[in-house]
């Protein structure tokens, strides 16, 4: 089996770092979390990462 790699830009981890950071210190104060919330979140970071990916064939 073939296994591809992707590289992933540094501003793009950077962005998504910070996103995550951001999210955790909102999060923490919180008893509960709904899961639109943390699907919004994985969306956000998703986003971030797939903005410098090279499309895939």
């Amino acid at each position: 089996m073939e296994q591809m790699t992707r590289t992933v830009e540094p501003e793009s981890v950077a962005e998504a770092l910070a996103l995550i950071d951001r999210s955790l210190s909102d999060l923490v104060r919180r008893e509960l979390v709904s899961t639109n919330e943390m699907a919004d979140i994985l969306l956000d970071v998703r986003a971030l990462l797939a903005t410098t990916a090279p499309p895939e064939n």
